[in-house]
């Protein structure tokens, strides 16, 4: 069993049932392994939950790479938008939903406080770039709880705008 499968298993199993069902012998059960196979890989719940995080981070990293743009926003609404529209984004509300623990955030604090200053002093209007990194937090955390809100015309309009927010003036 890969560790991917272990993974994609507790998000299902916290997506399902909530972070109260999160222990190790639900996920171990869920991916269709032994108990003892889950722990050569994650020796913890927190090890888990720090999988996890890390995977997601990474993820979302990766997306930003490949995106299409002049600039990081340009580069970070896209990947918001591709992550919506895919519905990869559900891996935030879990790991943020299983983790009370600071410590296993810490990286996704890490991670966010490095997306939303990433370049903003470079971008031509730094306002409206954090305008739209911040419609993006909201979008995510909307989608998240409530993935059938926004239809894809929904999202093209709202990306037109918001596109149109840090589109440099001529």
């Amino acid at each position: 069993m890969r560790r991917d499968e272990l993974l994609d298993a507790a998000e299902e199993l916290l997506c399902d049932q909530g972070s109260a069902a999160l222990t190790l012998a639900a996920v171990a059960d869920r991916a269709g392994v032994s108990k003892g196979g889950l722990l050569y890989h994650y020796g913890s719940k927190e090890a888990l939950i720090k999988g996890m995080v890390e995977r997601l981070i990474e993820d979302f990293d990766d997306l930003l790479a490949t995106q299409p743009g002049e600039t990081y926003t340009e580069r970070y609404l896209g990947a918001t938008l591709t992550s919506v529209r895919s519905g990869r984004l559900r891996r935030w509300a879990v790991v943020t939903g299983a983790s009370g623990n600071l410590f296993l955030l810490a990286p996704l604090r890490e991670a966010m406080t490095r997306w939303h200053r990433e370049g903003l002093a470079e971008e031509p209007d730094p306002l409206a770039a954090q305008i739209v990194r911040l419609a993006c937090e909201g979008l995510w955390d909307v989608a998240s709880h409530d993935p059938e809100l926004n239809s894809e015309s929904d999202l093209q309009a709202l990306e037109t705008r918001l596109r149109a927010l840090i589109k440099p003036s001529a």
